[in-house]
C-alpha cells in the first residue's frame, strides 16, 4: 500500500518582476524523507521552501498538508528580536506534549545560556537558538534553509547527529556538500523553473544530473536536425509549393519553440564544502 505524502506542492507557479521563477514546481515530502533541495543561485530554492512552509503564496498551484501534520521552518536569517531571551524563544509555541526542560537542554547542548538576551546576538548564536527552537517542537516535517551557516565544525557535527536520530522528514537547502551527503536520501533539483526529482541522495545526485543533461543535449540535437529537415521541406518540397500544409507549418513552429526553451541555460547546482570559523 502506497503511503501518501505528508506535504505536497503541485504545479507551483510564481512570477517575480515579470519573470517566471517557477513554471511548474512540485515537491512531495513523505514519511522519513530526507530531501536535498538544490539548484543554482537565484533558482528559487528558498522561495520554494517558504511556499512549503506556508510563508509565501504562489500565483498558481496547490499546497496540501495532511491533517494533523506539524511543520517547523528554519529561515536562512532568523529574526529572534521579538523574544527577550533564548529560552523564551525556544519554549514559545511548544506543543503541550513537549517539556520545556527539553528546550533548555537543547540550548545547553548548543552552548547557549538559556537566559542569553536576544538583543545583540552573533550570527552563530542566532542560528543555534533558531535551530533549538525548531527542533524542540519535535515536528513531523523540518524545513531547513542553510542550517549550517555560522556554525563551527563541532556544532555541525552535533546537528548532523541530532537530525539523523529524529523521525521527522527533512527538506534541506545547504552549500555544505558533506552535510547534504550525510543526511539526504532524495534530491529535488530546481532547473529552469521546473523541479526534477532524483530518488537518491546528494552524494549520487551530480552524476545523475550530468547524465540527464547529456541525454537532454542529445535530444536537443535530434530536434535541431528534424527542424532543418522540415525547413528544407518548406523551401523546396513539391507539395509545399503547390499548397501549404498547415499542420506541418504548426508542427515546425512548435518544434522551434521547444528548441528555444531547451537551449535556456541549465541551472547546475554548485556545492562546495566549507568549514566556518568558530562563531561567538
Amino acid at each position: 500500500m502506497t503511503v501518501p505524502p505528508l506535504l505536497t506542492l503541485a504545479d507551483i507557479r510564481l512570477t517575480f518582476g515579470g519573470d517566471a521563477l517557477f513554471e511548474s514546481a512540485d515537491l512531495n515530502v513523505g514519511p522519513g524523507a530526507r530531501i536535498a533541495l538544490v539548484g543554482r543561485n537565484g533558482a528559487g530554492k528558498s522561495t520554494l521552501l517558504k511556499i512549503a512552509a506556508g510563508w509565501v503564496e504562489p500565483d498558481a498551484g496547490e499546497r496540501f498538508l495532511q491533517p494533523g501534520v506539524s511543520v517547523s521552518y528554519l529561515p536562512q536569517e532568523p529574526d529572534l528580536t521579538r523574544y527577550p531571551t533564548a529560552i523564551e524563544c525556544v519554549s514559545s509555541d511548544l506543543p503541550a506534549s513537549v517539556d520545556v526542560h527539553g528546550a533548555r537542554l537543547l540550548l545547553e547542548e548548543l552552548g547557549v545560556a538559556p537566559d542569553r538576551a536576544t538583543t545583540d546576538l552573533s550570527g552563530g548564536e542566532a542560528k543555534r537558538i533558531a535551530l533549538a527552537q525548531v527542533i524542540a517542537k519535535s515536528p513531523d516535517i523540518l524545513l531547513l534553509d542553510e542550517p549550517t551557516n555560522h556554525l563551527d565544525v563541532a556544532a555541525i557535527t552535533w546537528l548532523e547527529d541530532r537530525l539523523a536520530a529524529m523521525r521527522a522528514s527533512l527538506v534541506v537547502i545547504s552549500h555544505d556538500r558533506r552535510f547534504l551527503e550525510t543526511l539526504t536520501n532524495e534530491t529535488v533539483w530546481i532547473d529552469r523553473g521546473y523541479t526534477r526529482t532524483a530518488g537518491l541522495g546528494f552524494a549520487k545526485f551530480e552524476s545523475w544530473r550530468d547524465k540527464f543533461l547529456e541525454e537532454e543535449k542529445t535530444a536537443r540535437h535530434k530536434l535541431g536536425r528534424k527542424i532543418v529537415a522540415e525547413e528544407d521541406w518548406m523551401r523546396y518540397g513539391v507539395t509545399a509549393r503547390r499548397k501549404r500544409n498547415m499542420r506541418r507549418v504548426r508542427e515546425l513552429k512548435a518544434m522551434r519553440k521547444e528548441l528555444r526553451e531547451a537551449r535556456r541555460t541549465p541551472g547546475v547546482a554548485t556545492m562546495k564544502a566549507t568549514a566556518a570559523a568558530a562563531s561567538g
